[in-house]
């Protein structure tokens, strides 16, 4: 049994879809379980039609949700002859959509909660049509509601999962058809609470959803369908020539993702590693190639030299915060006082350096900057910088490789490029630097020169 996931670009129109329908097709042998994105764009336009009537502006609201319906009603009319129940369950799904921007409008106050119930809808649309779409070509499925199965917590907006819970369900609602030899269509990004209260698990959460059926079946393996060759050497907007890379460790891909790489959501890989299935990232638009593969691999001092370096990741937004206190040296509980700070207010920290009476750490984005940084100055004198960026060198084995940093510092200082901040990772795969987000570019090409210019 394997686990294929179609983001938004993979289904965003017909001629997508019936891409798919062939990708799944000649998988029918290893039994998929099939989890659909909402097509490209439409989680977007719920997400504005919900802005625009928390606002006042229903009938800005309701001609996106008109546009929405006539996309989804052409997409059946180029896909589907034998319609069915399929038209009737669509405008139902619109109606429920209709009946809730006017509640969120009687309301004048748009809840995470109805944020929730408005934005999980692209989801069952899209199920719906390919699973219509599938039977009629011929290609036996069954659609599940994934809210049957994804229980989680009442974080609307970024709703936990609860995996035994989820295994359950997946046991109950999506082994029976699969065991009759079916595709089954189910949802990502979306699950309910206890009481049956629609949730969503955040954006990239399809990803996510993914791996954990995945892994509560004991999947083969789990597919990553979306519109590029795999996980990439370095950001192809950067860096045009960037090359897909065959293999990857869970580490290295953790990395990656967390680090910028956009191909897969950062939390993807932790229900896959724990039950230790591999994670193909493949293209949809382009199926005949083989993608990156991601797998359970170790570090050590024989890896050849050219596969050391991974990729090139960048992160920009970044605030670089700087905290020095003389009562850092030779004292006890600095650095817990300092960091309870940060989960006080539930604020992640990317990458820290420390000295004697100094600490430099950064965070991604500036929410609560303000109040964070006025408990930070009872403690030492604190300084922010922003407009910075971080570059990360991902590749196992590079503890273990004598010149690999030497070769990244070079680099930089022929290209006159002014590092703020190292830290290496405690994993031994990954350097990170904080550089000027101006720098970005020029910071990406000039190490994806030294490392993949020229290699085979």
């Amino acid at each position: 049994m394997i686990v294929m996931k179609f983001g938004g670009t993979s289904v965003e129109d017909a001629a997508a879809i019936r891409r798919v329908i062939g990708i799944v097709r000649r998988e029918v042998g290893r039994t998929p379980l099939v989890v659909v994105s909402a097509c490209s764009g439409v989680t977007n336009d719920l997400i504005h039609a919900a802005q625009a009537v928390r606002d006042g502006d229903e009938p800005r609201a309701l001609s996106i949700l008109t546009g929405l319906r006539d996309r989804h009603r052409k997409l059946i009319d180029d896909l589907i002859e034998k319609k069915g129940e399929l038209l009737p369950s669509v405008d139902k799904l619109f109606n429920d959509l209709r009946n809730l921007i006017h509640g969120v409008y009687l309301l004048g106050e748009l809840t995470n909660r109805s944020l929730d119930a408005i934005t999980g809808r692209g989801e069952q649309l899209s199920s719906l049509i390919i699973h219509a779409a599938m039977e009629e070509s011929g290609v036996p499925s069954a659609v599940v509601d994934a809210r049957r199965v994804m229980a989680t917590d009442r974080s609307f907006g970024a709703a936990v999962p609860d995996v035994e819970k989820v295994a359950r369900g997946a046991r109950e609602f999506f082994l029976p058809p699969l065991k009759r030899g079916m595709a089954v269509v189910t949802q990502g990004f979306i699950g309910a609470a206890e009481d049956g209260t629609p949730t969503t698990i955040g954006r990239g959460g399809s990803d996510l959803s993914a791996s954990i059926f995945g892994s509560v079946l004991d999947a083969e393996e789990i597919q990553v369908w979306t519109d590029v060759d795999g996980m990439m050497t370095a950001d192809p907007s950067i860096i045009p020539e960037a090359r897909p890379i065959n293999v990857l460790s869970f580490d290295e891909a953790s990395e990656l993702a967390y680090f910028g790489a956009k191909v897969l959501h950062p939390r993807t890989i932790l229900p896959a590693v724990r039950k230790n299935i591999p994670v193909r990232v493949l293209n949809s638009r382009r199926p005949e190639f083989s993608g990156t593969l991601i797998v359970e691999q170790k570090s050590g001092p024989a890896r050849r030299d050219k596969d050391i370096i991974k990729s090139i990741a960048c992160k920009r937004g970044i605030v670089v915060i700087n905290v020095g206190s003389s009562r850092m040296l030779m004292a006890h509980g600095f650095l817990a006082r300092l960091f309870s700070i940060f989960a006080n207010y539930e604020k992640s920290v990317d990458v820290v350096a420390t000295s004697e009476v100094s600490v430099s750490l950064t965070v991604d984005s500036e929410e609560q900057l303000p109040e964070i940084t006025r408990e930070l100055e009872k403690i030492g004198d604190t300084r922010v910088a922003r407009n910075k960026a971080i570059i990360c060198v991902v590749g196992e084995g590079m503890k273990h490789t004598p010149g690999i940093a030497a070769r990244i510092f070079g680099a930089l200082a022929s290209a006159r490029v002014n590092i703020e901040m190292v830290s290496e990772g405690a994993s031994e795969i990954n350097l990170t630097m904080v550089v000027d987000e101006k720098d970005v570019e020029r910071t990406v090409r000039v190490l994806h020169d030294e490392f993949f210019t020229g290699k085979d």
